[in-house]
């Protein structure tokens, strides 16, 4: 991926992300994470090169095949893209917008459609907060909001781009747990790009690791060295953390013959 025919985001690469899989992508600022992530869904297309999504084949850039695409990709964001002035059921519910016909959206939502909104708040935890504003939420609680969107989707597959950057250790904790939980109970496959390590080692199955746009460690977030993380960061300092998996490691299977 190259930015204004100059700069090179990220270099030539190939990856594979297995089905089922909690993968962190761990890295500085401008090492190429958001570019990779942005790519997998076409927010950010690449420059050449192609991927593939099992049950698509090759991702075509044509607006029909995106939507069709990005019904089961669904993406959850640094700064929670939610509509302040809404209520958290209200924002949950956009994520069923890619579901139904355009002339759809025309009417209100079903009760069918509502029960599972207030179902997905409850998956994470908010359900006491459905007919509240937005705006009037915690940081933790909004982005735990667009994680319920998300899940509305119905995906199989959720990207996170830096969802807990802007919050403080223990909201990124409970946040990170209960996107954990969700994809171990659902089976989904999730690519979630952060910067704090020691939420990489309690939270991913596989940790892929990027510098300058080049991935330089790519495997079990049990392997992650202090060598690795030298060459992640690029400084001498680094010092890989005493303890390298949480207790809230929840092991997921997965499939090997299963790729997306």
């Amino acid at each position: 991926m190259t930015y204004n025919g100059t700069f090179e985001a990220l270099k030539p690469t190939s990856v594979h992300f297995k089905a089922g899989e909690f993968t962190v992508l761990l890295g500085t600022s401008g090492a190429g994470k958001s570019t990779m992530l942005r790519m997998i869904n076409m927010l950010n297309k690449p420059s050449c090169g192609e991927i593939y999504i099992e049950g698509f084949g090759k991702l075509e850039t044509d607006d029909a095949s995106l939507r069709r695409v990005r019904r089961q990709v669904a993406m959850v964001f640094q700064q929670h893209q939610l509509i302040p002035r809404q209520t958290a059921l209200q924002n949950v519910l956009v994520g069923l917008l890619g579901s139904h016909a355009s002339w759809r959206t025309f009417f209100p939502f079903s009760r069918d459609d509502q029960r599972f909104a207030l179902q997905c708040l409850d998956r994470v935890g908010l359900l006491h907060k459905a007919n509240e504003r937005v705006d009037n939420l915690s940081g933790g609680q909004q982005q735990r909001i667009g994680i319920a969107r998300a899940l509305a989707q119905k995906p199989s597959v959720i990207l996170a781009d830096e969802p807990v950057a802007s919050l403080d250790p223990k909201s990124s904790e409970k946040v990170l747990s209960i996107l954990h939980r969700i994809c171990a109970e659902e089976n989904l496959t999730a690519i979630v790009s952060l910067h704090q390590v020691e939420l990489a080692l309690n939270f991913a199955d596989r940790v892929i690791g990027l510098s300058e746009g080049k991935v330089v460690f790519d495997g079990r977030a049990e392997q992650l060295s202090k060598e690795d993380l030298t060459s992640i960061y690029n400084e001498l300092t680094v010092q890989a953390p005493q303890e390298k998996v949480s207790a809230m490691k929840f092991p997921l299977f997965q499939p090997a013959s299963e790729q997306v």
